[in-house]
């Protein structure tokens, strides 16, 4: 498939080698760009799952289903217990002669359900389908945010299939002619995160990229009790470009798996996105309170009792003179017996007994081992890998270069990590041809090429996606979101993916990586919310997501560095707030001073430099005995500002940078606000919900007994031009606020 030419143009994803159309892999005849469309095999002419209802086709989605990453993955049916009034079958003494992979299946499913401890996923912390050694990935129950995890790893597999099979460069754990297979129901069709991951596959597909994934839309034709509308949802998946589509009645078992068979095969063959459309029952209610009697008439239960895939299953069987139906019927009620003994025997098992077992595999910290990468970082730098460097800042090396803003820091930072490891891949909006919108990345595209540093669609919901992918499949994504405000658009990549995932999976999984967001407000001459946005809270609540901060450049680069290698090392999910408004700064007290610049360090000097995950720094001025000022971000900047006014009047001030907004330097707050015992905390965001209130409790919570008062944002959106001063902390307000501390 050709590349767009309209985008040829642009050397980022759309004519990256690695990634482009494979001669090797002829297009499917007939398939070409002037092509209207894929062929479609469709098993049903007249599929039409639903009746037309006069209802509304708005309202709740059912959740959707798991997502995998096939290898040998064999998908277990397990049958019913039997009811109240059968009795045990001939010879059932238990689950012992229960063949060994039904019981499995039984167990393993049966202990999500009564939250076992011993569950083999999730380990009892939550009902999710999944299997490491299966490759079969569990997924959340917020709806279709696994779909742009099944993009990013399809587009993963394939770069690190066409690029290497060297586990140094990210090696894939999965074979090389693998496919993804995402599964969701037909009203998560009409979700945003399904909108965003199919537009995506199509993007992908359009442009010559390869991408093999296929998606599979469970259909029973109720989103909980909302119907979906006749024909809506086979017309909105036919109709998304650059996905082949495949369909069939999910209770014609033969027909079905032939069709399922052809769609693997496709999407294996070609490597291009594929959506298979099943026709499927749904027997009982959506939950257990869920009475589908009050909404659903009763022909329409009887309706898919009859289609019921293990009634079809038996029709076979017995018009194929396989079996009669009074042994299938036996067979039937042995099974189920026996597994309801499994479920008897799981019952009694252990469940998660403590907090520190719940969390256990959340967020580990090794912060040892954090230290020990960057120092073997640093010593590749400065040995092997110093002619590499060398040439990549064309002899113009960052320690030897005048001090750096604190976005030539970020730059230098992200060229020496991506120097030193080659699964480190930077995206986003904007950040190859253009350099990002600030210059942070430009020159990385031209320093590591368009497969490691390249430009994605516009979507912040597909970024993250991207990077859930690529994190699953051994990379280091390091996706950027272009503002702050732009994330709240994708926020639940975030929390319900990417932070969850080795929490759901019992550490079986992680995706590492590191999110750059530009954002926190005065930004001069560009200014109005959505480019100023002041609000931290969505990512401060998020258990086991790193939130960092910096202020400084030099701070910058070790706090940066260190959430690389705890990303690498610990598989850590860390979100790396970038101020705008320092980016380019270069004065602290007056015009011209440079005090706002730092010179970057040597690589010799790396570890000595290291930041740890959860510790502030603390500046003295004056005797640094009168008034501690906490703070972050631009606070600093103006808080330092005040502190030497102040000093200059003979009060001795402590500004505490937090530097992490979660973990919060917790230790390093007591101390500090001890040592004066006044506290002012200088909080850019808002009143409610800001950093202020956790810093404050922290205190409280260890026994702080000293004065604080807090300087806050007001709660309101940033408006545009000088009235942006009206809502946001300013130096006035410091002083004020200092001055009514000392005054007390």
């Amino acid at each position: 498939m050709a590349t767009d030419p309209g985008l040829a143009t642009d050397p980022g994803l759309a004519t990256d080698p690695a990634l482009a159309a494979d001669p090797a892999l002829p297009a499917e005849p007939g398939m070409t760009e002037a092509d209207p469309g894929p062929v479609r095999y469709v098993a049903d002419p007249a599929f039409d799952p639903v009746p037309a209802d006069a209802g509304s086709a708005l309202g709740a989605a059912d959740p959707a289903g798991a997502g995998s990453v096939p290898g040998a993955v064999d998908v277990v049916g397990v049958g019913s217990a039997p009811s109240g009034g059968r009795t045990a079958p001939a010879g059932a003494d238990g689950a012992a002669d229960l063949p060994g992979w039904i019981a499995d299946a039984a167990r393993d499913v049966l202990r999500g359900v009564v939250a076992s401890a011993r569950e083999p996923i999730a380990g009892g912390r939550h009902k999710v389908f999944g299997n490491a050694g299966l490759a079969v990935i569990p997924t959340t129950s917020t709806i279709a945010s696994h779909l742009p995890r099944a993009v990013g790893i399809g587009l993963a597999i394939e770069r690190q299939r066409r690029l290497t099979a060297d586990a140094a460069s990210g090696g894939s754990p999965w074979p090389r002619d693998a496919v993804v297979v995402c599964s969701f129901g037909d009203a998560s069709v009409n979700h945003a995160s399904a909108t965003a991951a199919l537009n995506t596959a199509g993007w992908c597909d359009h442009t010559g990229l390869r991408m093999p994934v296929l998606f599979v839309c469970e259909d029973n034709g109720l989103g909980i009790s909302v119907r979906s509308p006749r024909g809506w949802v086979e017309a909105t998946l036919r109709a998304r470009p650059g996905l082949r589509y495949f369909a069939a009645d999910g209770a014609d078992l033969g027909r079905a798996y032939d069709v399922a068979a052809e769609a693997v095969a496709w999407v294996r063959r070609h490597r291009r996105p594929a959506v298979l459309h099943l026709n499927t029952v749904r027997l009982m209610g959506h939950a257990g309170a869920d009475a589908e009697q009050a909404y659903r008439p009763a022909a329409d239960i009887a309706r898919d009792l009859d289609r019921d895939p293990v009634l079809a299953t038996a029709r076979l069987l017995v018009a194929a003179g396989l079996a009669t139906p009074d042994e299938l019927l036996a067979r039937y009620d042995e099974i189920g017996w026996r597994v309801r003994q499994v479920a008897e025997d799981v019952l009694g098992e252990e469940k998660l007994a403590g907090a520190a077992e719940v969390v256990a595999p959340l967020a580990p910290r090794r912060p040892a081992r954090t230290v020990r990468a960057i120092a073997e970082a640093a010593d590749r730098a400065a040995g092997a890998g110093a002619a590499a460097r060398a040439a990549a800042f064309g002899d113009r090396l960052p320690e030897l270069a005048e001090p750096l803003t604190l976005a030539q820091a970020i730059n230098a930072t992200l060229t020496d990590a991506m120097l030193g490891n080659p699964a480190m891949a930077v995206f986003g909006e904007d950040v190859a041809a253009k350099g990002g919108v600030y210059g942070v990345t430009k020159g990385l595209r031209e320093r590591f090429g368009p497969a490691r540093v390249f430009d994605t669609l516009l979507d912040e919901t597909s970024v993250l996606g991207l990077a859930l992918g690529a994190g699953l499949t051994g990379l280091l994504p390091v996706p950027e979101i272009q503002y702050l405000a732009y994330l709240h658009n994708a926020e639940d990549q975030l929390r319900g993916e990417a932070a969850t995932m080795r929490f759901f999976s019992a550490g079986a999984y992680r995706n590492p990586m590191v999110v750059r967001v530009a954002g926190l407000a005065y930004q001069e001459g560009f200014g109005g919310h959505f480019h100023n946005d002041n609000s931290v809270a969505v990512l401060r609540d998020v258990p086991g997501l790193v939130v960092a901060v910096p202020a400084r450049p030099d701070d910058a680069a070790a706090m940066l560095r260190t959430c690389l290698a705890s990303a690498e090392v610990d598989g850590s999910v860390c979100a790396f707030l970038e101020p705008i408004a320092l980016y380019h700064t270069r004065d602290l007290y007056a015009d011209g001073d440079g005090g706002w610049l730092t010179g970057y360090p040597a690589p010799t000097a790396w570890a000595d430099g290291h930041v740890p995950i959860g510790r502030a720094r603390t500046y003295g001025l004056g005797s640094a005995e009168d008034l501690t000022i906490i703070t972050f971000g631009n606070g600093v900047r103006m808080s330092l500002r005040v502190a030497a006014r102040l000093a200059a009047e003979g009060v001795g001030c402590r500004v505490v940078d937090l530097r992490w907004l979660s973990p919060l330097p917790v230790a390093d707050l007591v101390r500090e606000a001890t040592a004066t015992g006044r506290v002012l905390v200088v909080d850019e965001t808002r009143r409610s919900g800001g950093v202020a209130e956790g810093v404050i409790a922290a205190l409280v919570d260890a026994g702080y007994v000293g004065s604080v008062r807090r300087v806050a944002s007001v709660d309101s959106f940033i408006p545009l031009g000088p009235a942006a001063r009206q809502v946001l902390v300013t130096e006035d307000a410091i002083t004020e606020g200092a001055q009514t501390l000392l005054a007390g």
